[in-house]
């Protein structure tokens, strides 16, 4: 049952994801931005690991982080695997505070060829697909780059993106495809061309029980991407904030009908450690507040 009713919020509810699936590779970053230097795990991975979960159990917890403008989360799979208050992660989101659980499953990206990088082989994705039901985990997310205007390339993320989509849709889960722009490309405008053409190809290919949702860069020219969030086998069409800045990110989107925010950077952007919980709370909400206003139908 919760399946259907998170399906409803994802399809048709006001409000935008929260992105918190930092890996390996971004934690340190992200947590520098917050305020906390690498000198502080010194430990090891599991240090820096037990650090960025403070980092998000503080952002979850806050009261500013409620279903009412945050429609989902997409986690990191260490995550998914800790608690929040007592609870698993992803049964805290949704049950706590109504906000959809979703899981970042790439593990990363392989060496860019032909202008483009796909994914990196995910020989154990059948195991994370069943630990990711057994936490009642919504939906899945998986990210490619595309930096050149080769078609090739393109097409080689598009065909890697919609094949593991499908897999993620068998195993009962609603996958995000996220072929990024790169929004410093100097081909970008022409990339977006080619990618919505074979997005559309590979939409219109899906069966009859197979939908998506995606997620891409924000587009060069407003609402370019409005074939895809009508397309009938798209659920909903999310925006990363790719680089911009929050008030740079939020201004784009608010200019396109119906793509929402999946934000990351731009969502921890202004909070810190050292910050009072009334000051951490007071900033958290004013950046909540004005992304739900740019994602706003």
């Amino acid at each position: 049952m919760a399946y259907k009713e998170q399906l409803e919020r994802a399809r048709n509810a006001d409000g935008f994801l929260a992105a918190l699936d930092q890996s390996g590779g971004s934690t340190p970053k992200a947590l520098g931005q917050y305020g906390i230097p690498a000198t502080d795990y010194v430990e090891g991975e599991t240090s820096m690991y037990d650090v960025i979960h403070a980092m998000r159990t503080r952002m979850v917890t806050s009261p500013s982080f409620t279903g009412d403008r945050i429609l989902g989360a997409i986690l990191f799979e260490n995550t998914m695997d800790r608690e929040v208050e007592g609870k698993p992660t992803s049964t805290y989101l949704w049950e706590t505070k109504q906000v959809i659980p979703f899981l970042k499953v790439d593990k990363g990206l392989a060496p860019e060829e032909n202008g483009v990088q796909v994914m990196k082989p995910m020989p154990a994705l059948d195991d994370l697909l069943k630990k990711a039901n057994a936490n009642a985990i919504f939906g899945t997310k998986m990210r490619s780059v595309v930096k050149l205007a080769n078609e090739a390339g393109i097409q080689a993320v598009v065909d890697q993106q919609f094949e593991i989509g499908k897999k993620i849709i068998a195993a009962g889960m609603m996958p995000i495809l996220e072929p990024e722009v790169d929004i410093t490309s100097p081909e970008k405008v022409e990339i977006e061309k080619i990618l919505k053409e074979k997005i559309i190809e590979g939409l219109n290919k899906l069966g009859e029980d197979e939908e998506v949702m995606l997620k891409l860069s924000l587009p060069s020219v407003d609402n370019f991407y409005k074939d895809l969030v009508d397309h009938p086998k798209v659920v909903r069409l999310v925006a990363l904030s790719g680089g911009y800045s929050k008030d740079e990110a939020n201004e784009i989107l608010s200019r396109q009908d119906g793509m929402i925010a999946s934000f990351s950077r731009a969502l921890s952007e202004g909070l810190s450690h050292q910050l009072s919980d009334e000051d951490f709370n007071k900033t958290y909400d004013e950046t909540i507040e004005s992304i739900y206003q740019a994602s706003k139908k």
